[in-house]
């Protein structure tokens, strides 16, 4: 069994062919699909994900940073209503992301910093976006650490001096199809974190590994990531699959 733990299964990009993306994953061993929140506008597709898909799919519910506007207080709104309404399994994806835009880090850090807020209310793990913005989403994370604090640095690709800091505040790394990059360093450094402080995702349709690197990314494809792992980490298939598949259950409780 592998588990995604970052995948937008909903996104247009799947709609032509989305039950036989699907179907690939789970003939490649990937059974168990944690669907992340972006806005608003995502959530009747996410809804519709889990129905047709109840036993694999784990839906997040948040407002990711790149869409926080103007209306962030009206998207807020949107996440507390549904998050009081029904059982999720992370608050997310939520956090800073400075690459695009540094107009609205004010409103970045006030929606970061209620979401975590309200994921320690729900003792539910969050599900980290962070670009161009280490020393922001620290300086959160720092006045919002405790006990209560966990989830998953999502598409971590820091070094290991970041690595290690998210790590000291209950969070797990997310590592995906950047760990098969040439120049995507975390390969580097992983095998000086211990494995129990990795998760595989793809961050499907984005970030396809090597060899499909600028393609549509997939959740089947997450074999190459497990695959890179096994050199990094010196382990088996099996055992990377295995170890990262508990971490995830540990996570998310499911």
């Amino acid at each position: 069994m592998i588990t995604d733990t970052h995948a937008h299964l909903y996104a247009e990009e799947f709609d032509e062919d989305r039950s036989e993306m699907m179907q690939r994953a789970k003939d490649n061993g990937v059974t168990r699909f944690f669907i992340p929140a972006i806005d608003s506008a995502s959530t009747e597709r996410m809804l519709d994900l889990e129905k047709n898909y109840p036993e694999e799919v784990f839906l997040m519910m948040g407002l990711h940073p790149t869409y926080v506007k103007e209306n962030y207080k009206e998207e807020l709104a949107h996440v507390k209503k549904w998050i009081d309404q029904r059982n999720f399994y992370a608050i997310g994806e939520i956090g800073i992301d400075l690459y695009w835009d540094k107009t609205f880090l004010k409103q970045q850090q006030e929606a970061f910093k209620t979401q975590i807020q309200w994921a320690k209310e729900k003792k539910l793990p969050i599900n980290i976006h962070c670009r161009d913005a280490f020393d922001e989403v620290f300086e959160v994370l720092e006045s919002e650490k405790g006990d209560d604090l966990f989830g998953i640095f999502h598409c971590f690709t820091g070094n290991l001096e970041q690595a290690q800091k998210a790590i000291s505040y209950n969070l797990k790394l997310g590592i995906g199809g950047v760990a098969t990059f040439k120049n995507g360093k975390i390969d580097k450094f992983l095998n000086e974190i211990d494995i129990k402080n990795i998760v595989l995702e793809t961050d499907a349709p984005y970030l396809a590994p090597t060899p499909y690197r600028g393609k549509r990314n997939e959740s089947s494809y997450l074999t190459q990531v497990a695959g890179k792992l096994v050199d990094i980490y010196g382990l088996s298939y099996e055992e990377i699959t295995a170890i990262t598949t508990q971490n995830a259950k540990d996570v998310f409780g499911v």
